[in-house]
């Protein structure tokens, strides 16, 4: 059994304390004083130097470390839990922003999907990507070592960029991977008819980057109209509010400081 030094959140307050942590627990001492099953956590989520530990009793433990106790406590979990879990080849982060990420290689490890995110592990890192900024998982080509093979490409949004990541296994299993990835992040999807053509086209505009303006423009409508499509695609949870436009007219106050302006 390995002891880590921790801040654990209780009562409102960080305390600092060790655990024990093995193959199959995690024994939490006073005032906290409780044993976690590995095998009984369904969810891990990382938040900068925050790990938030799920159990399938909806119980919630979070704790923060230096990065090194944190990679020792999710490998243990990730390899542990309750998740679909298989052995594979990974590439993540493979492209980021359209751009081949340097140095970008595959690694031997496993692919863990839980409740809130697809993890990739090996000896050097633990990768999440959350299952909320899924942009899309598809089956296609890469060549690996002079070959082309059949990879699940799993794409994400990061800070605004786009990011992909390769996964490579047997196809048999590469096949139930990626049918189980999309039954998982299904809420995502948008069914067919969903949208009218003019809405689609104002989402397919806001990805390439235009303005309320210059898709006004661009389409020739009317600020009234897109406003109303803006309703529909946020109710649909494809757009949120970044910045909301004010439209002001002149007080008597205004009016008068103009006038007074153009006389000079």
């Amino acid at each position: 059994m390995t002891q880590l030094p921790v801040k654990l959140e209780h009562g409102g307050e960080w305390v600092s304390l060790k655990i024990d942590l093995d193959e199959e627990k995690i024994v939490i001492p006073e005032p906290v004083s409780a044993e976690i099953k590995i095998k009984a956590i369904d969810d891990l989520e990382e938040k900068k130097n925050i790990l938030i530990i799920s159990t399938k009793k909806s119980e919630t433990i979070k704790l923060a470390s230096v990065p090194k106790v944190l990679q020792l406590l999710k490998r243990a979990i990730i390899m542990g839990c309750t998740a679909y879990r298989l052995t594979a080849y990974f590439m993540s982060p493979a492209i980021r922003g359209g751009v081949m990420v340097k140095d970008a290689k595959w690694e031997k490890g496993a692919i863990a999907v839980l409740k809130t995110g697809i993890w990739f592990v090996s000896k050097e890192k633990q990768i999440c990507i959350p299952l909320d900024e899924v942009s899309g998982i598809e089956l296609t080509k890469r060549e690996v070592q002079g070959r082309e093979n059949e990879v699940v490409q799993i794409s994400h949004i990061e800070n605004e960029e786009v990011i992909t990541s390769f996964v490579l296994c047997p196809l048999t299993t590469l096949q139930i991977l990626f049918n189980y990835l999309k039954d998982t992040t299904k809420d995502l999807d948008v069914l067919s008819g969903e949208l009218d053509d003019m809405s689609a086209q104002v989402a397919m505009l806001v990805y390439s980057g235009m303005d309320t303006h210059a898709i006004e423009n661009m389409i020739s409508i009317s600020n009234k109209k897109i406003e109303s499509i803006y309703d529909k695609l946020i109710e649909k949870g494809l757009v949120e509010v970044v910045m909301t436009r004010r439209e002001v007219k002149l007080t008597t106050k205004g009016v008068r400081f103009v006038n007074e302006s153009v006389k000079t």
